[in-house]
């Protein structure tokens, strides 16, 4: 099962995968995290030590350019790196037996990465996806950008993360459009920071439909975000909702 997650900036997406990471990892499952956001949070999140000492592989510029081929003043590059070897070198294990692999954003040339790099860290990507037997859960960056450039098209579901405010709803429609537009087929919507039923109402007016879940708006988490704690230790303020995205997650992927 390989599920990506994006969503405006600060609502939560980050929090509400490194919540599904640890429940699946509970229930036994091999899980895979990867952090492909330009600002990564997710090892934090996660309970990972010594954060500060994980370099995102989209800051290795040396390497980068090495496995690429790419020569100084050449255009041409390899447009099929060598990436097999890169899991076992830079995955890191969390807390529950997690696995992690801070990717950092996928850019184009435009966005401060060469082409030539980028192409690297698209082939890793694809490589990371490829494992049938983990769950993959993969946390984007915000916004919309990373799918104007198709870097997910291989996930099973995207969940877009979504508060209740009209900001929140505009940007999670423009990332259903440009979703679909890439044929992403399975996308749901998920409610964060939700307190009442007149929330939920205007986020199932102003989405045009229901999320596949509604997360309450946590002091416990909020308090551990604020303090650098890992959120994961506060999920029990958040686990029935957690488990619930996650039974209905499991069910999509086990259906014909």
């Amino acid at each position: 099962m390989k599920i990506a997650i994006s969503g405006k900036g600060g609502v939560g997406k980050t929090t509400i995968m490194a919540l599904l990471a640890r429940h699946f990892s509970e229930l036994g499952r091999e899980v895979l995290v990867i952090d492909a956001d330009s600002s990564p949070h997710m090892a934090q999140s996660l309970g990972v030590r010594e954060v500060e000492k994980i370099i995102p592989i989209s800051e290795m510029k040396e390497m980068l350019k090495e496995r690429s081929g790419r020569v100084e003043g050449s255009p041409f590059y390899n447009i099929n790196p060598k990436v097999d070897d890169l899991p076992t070198r830079f995955i890191v294990e969390a807390p529950g037996g997690i696995k992690l692999m801070v990717l950092g954003a996928i850019q184009n040339a435009e966005g401060g990465c060469a082409c030539a790099e980028s192409t690297v860290l698209k082939r890793l990507l694809t490589r990371l996806l490829l494992d049938p037997a983990q769950v993959v859960l993969l946390d984007m960056e915000a916004g919309v950008e990373h799918l104007g450039r198709g870097t997910i098209v291989g996930v099973d579901r995207l969940l877009i993360v979504v508060i209740p405010s009209q900001s929140g709803i505009r940007t999670a429609l423009k990332i259903r459009q440009l979703a679909e537009e890439c044929r992403i087929k399975n996308i749901s919507y998920v409610g964060n920071l939700v307190q009442d039923s007149e929330d939920r109402q205007f986020l199932r007016e102003g989405l045009r439909e229901e999320p596949i879940a509604f997360f309450p708006d946590s002091r416990a988490i909020r308090r551990a975000e604020r303090s650098g704690a890992a959120v994961v230790e506060e999920g029990a303020a958040v686990a029935t909702t957690t488990a619930e995205l996650a039974e209905k997650l499991l069910q999509v992927a086990q259906a014909p």
